[in-house]
């Protein structure tokens, strides 16, 4: 009788571990395999043997490196720190205030997602050129005052502003998940507001705090198009602007960009430990378990108004002026200052000379393709490894949180050409498909993927999986009706971020694309290297309107498990 009663419970454990350990292989596959690919390269010459000297030409006193690393260290901090405020903050009104302005908030939060790091850093080209930008030219210049998007602040606060809407998402779902009778413990007990936030509310999303800034900073570490834009042509050099430059320049440096390329994952690795050091204690910050709650307003009173103002601000600032700049570009022939001369040039000769291209809607439609099966297969996969990295005992866990984080820290034209060189040899007909891009979208959403699921399931108690297994149900049933309905909200956001930052991508797809099988962002870059300013601005607003309406769609889908509540 004994043996019979063992035996349901061993069967379960061969089934969770047989699905745990194809998981982990899937994502020790997509993360190890470009990282070797690029450790081969930097440290092989054009003869195959080993040789150091990628990294002499990379780290020589000619190249500036010490320079560069502070550069990147800078700008990393300084757009991470503006990135995990804003998103920190706009997270807190939307699900725990009764600030007014919060349907708005959410469009608000995601639009600047919505926008391709490309489109994002020349809209703020045609707004704050210190010659030609419209905020110039229309409100400053004649006030005494300018503002100048290139160089280091310019850098810091586009990226900052771009990246928000990531921190954001992770934020909504931390304090969409925290128990309110807290708070409201200390409210009673005579506790102002601020005290309140800073000393329950802020602990409390601990977790997803340091996770949200980990990613920020590394994220803008290995950001690829607007230090290029803003920084390259002025003398402004960080990692990823270095490795552009190496791998433009002929004859092409492969060594010394993956020597830089190897720094960043250095870098990169030593937060992820850090992050895990913080977050040791992640227990005690767990706060959903099985007592239910409904999360309540806090009452903002008179200052609600304010707050609304403040929506509308970052509203203005974050999505208003960079899309009236692209969509004023769009209508010119060629861009210049404001005037009443240049509104009767306006025309919509860009629009129809972008719609007459063969290959948009083709490019459109592989974009969606190829940016929800991304999505769904990374939002699967990394909620089983984060279970795995959260909820277990066994040593070298963290070993796949490194490993998952890897992909974020290569920059993507370095990873497009690991993959590319590894899918020319294997024997698999995937060269010049989708599957691909699938991969290497892939590759690039595993770290947030982690990120996203990790942050939600560290907030779930053990008890719930405990009381399952106590009634006989299995761990694929515990881990499929409880963990993930507990845990769609931080999933939901990691899917909406993910299929909308694989359907801009470009860094990988530039690479790795074949012709018939272009994607949207690879024909935005071909008008910016191109110099077709006004053509781009064109495909940029056609874009962000198709985008539009995937962020109206998943809105509701959030609404419905969670992610976004209702303003009833």
């Amino acid at each position: 009788m004994t043996t019979t009663l063992q035996r349901p419970p061993r069967q379960r454990s061969i089934g969770r571990y047989l699905i745990v350990g194809v998981v982990l292989v899937i994502v020790a596959f997509l993360a190890a395999v470009p990282v070797l690919y690029l450790i081969g390269g930097t440290f092989t010459g054009d003869n195959g043997a080993f040789t150091l000297s990628g990294f002499t030409r990379a780290f020589s006193a000619e190249s500036q490196a010490g320079r560069m690393m502070v550069n990147s260290i800078v700008y990393a901090v300084g757009s991470g720190a503006v990135a995990l405020i804003i998103g920190t903050a706009l997270a807190y009104v939307q699900v725990r205030t009764d600030a007014p302005a919060k349907a708005l908030l959410f469009a608000a939060s995601m639009v600047p997602l919505i926008i391709p790091g490309v489109l994002y850093a020349v809209s703020w080209i045609f707004l704050a050129d210190k010659t030609v930008g419209l905020l110039n030219t229309l409100l400053l210049r004649p006030l005494g005052m300018s503002v100048n998007v290139y160089g280091m602040p310019g850098m810091i606060a586009v990226e900052g502003l771009h990246s928000a809407p990531l921190a954001f998402l992770i934020m909504v779902g931390a304090f969409q998940g925290m128990d309110p009778s807290l708070e409201e413990s200390a409210a009673m007990s005579g506790a102002k507001w601020w005290s309140v936030f800073r000393r329950v509310t802020l602990p409390l999303v601990r977790p997803a705090l340091v996770s949200a800034g980990l990613l920020m900073f590394v994220r803008a570490l290995s950001s690829f198009e607007i230090p290029t834009i803003l920084g390259l042509q002025h003398g402004v050099y960080v990692f990823t602007s270095r490795i552009y430059h190496e791998l433009r320049t002929y004859p092409i440096d492969y060594g010394a960009a993956g020597a830089y390329a190897l720094a960043l994952l250095a870098i990169a690795a030593a937060g992820v430990l850090l992050s895990n050091f913080l977050n040791r204690n992640s227990r005690s910050y767990q706060t959903i378990s099985g007592k239910a709650f409904r999360p309540r307003p806090v009452s903002l009173g008179k200052g609600r108004y304010v707050v609304g103002a403040l929506v509308v601000l970052f509203f203005v600032i974050a999505v208003i002026l960079p899309l009236i700049a692209l969509i004023y570009a769009s209508l010119l022939k060629f861009y210049q200052p404001f005037s009443l001369g240049v509104v009767k040039q306006m025309s919509l000769a860009n629009y129809a000379h972008v719609l007459e291209q063969p290959g948009l809607l083709r490019a459109f439609r592989n974009s969606f393709v190829v940016a929800l099966i991304a999505a769904t297969a990374i939002m699967l996969l990394s909620s089983v490894a984060a279970w795995f990295t959260v909820r277990t005992k066994v040593r070298g866990r963290q070993i796949i949180d490194v490993l998952a984080f890897l992909p974020l820290v290569i920059p993507g034209l370095v990873l497009g050409l690991a993959l590319l060189f590894l899918y020319l040899r294997v024997p698999l007909p995937i060269y010049g498909t989708l599957l691909i891009l699938i991969i290497a979208f892939c590759t690039l959403a595993l770290p947030f993927g982690m990120q996203y699921a990790t942050a939600a399931m560290r907030q779930i108690s053990n008890e719930l999986e405990e009381s399952a297994q106590v009634f006989g149900a299995s761990w694929f049933t515990s881990f499929r009706r409880i963990l993930l309905p507990l845990a769609s909200g931080g999933l939901v956001a990691g899917w909406i971020y993910i299929a909308i930052v694989t359907f801009r991508e470009l860094s990988a797809a530039i690479l790795v694309y074949s012709p018939g099988n272009e994607v949207a962002s690879v024909l935005i870059w071909q008008q910016y290297e191109n110099g077709s300013f006004m053509a781009l601005a064109a495909m940029g607003v056609i874009l962000v309107l198709v985008l539009t309406a995937l962020v109206i769609v998943a809105q509701r889908l959030g609404a419905r498990v969670g992610l976004q509540k209702s303003n009833s």
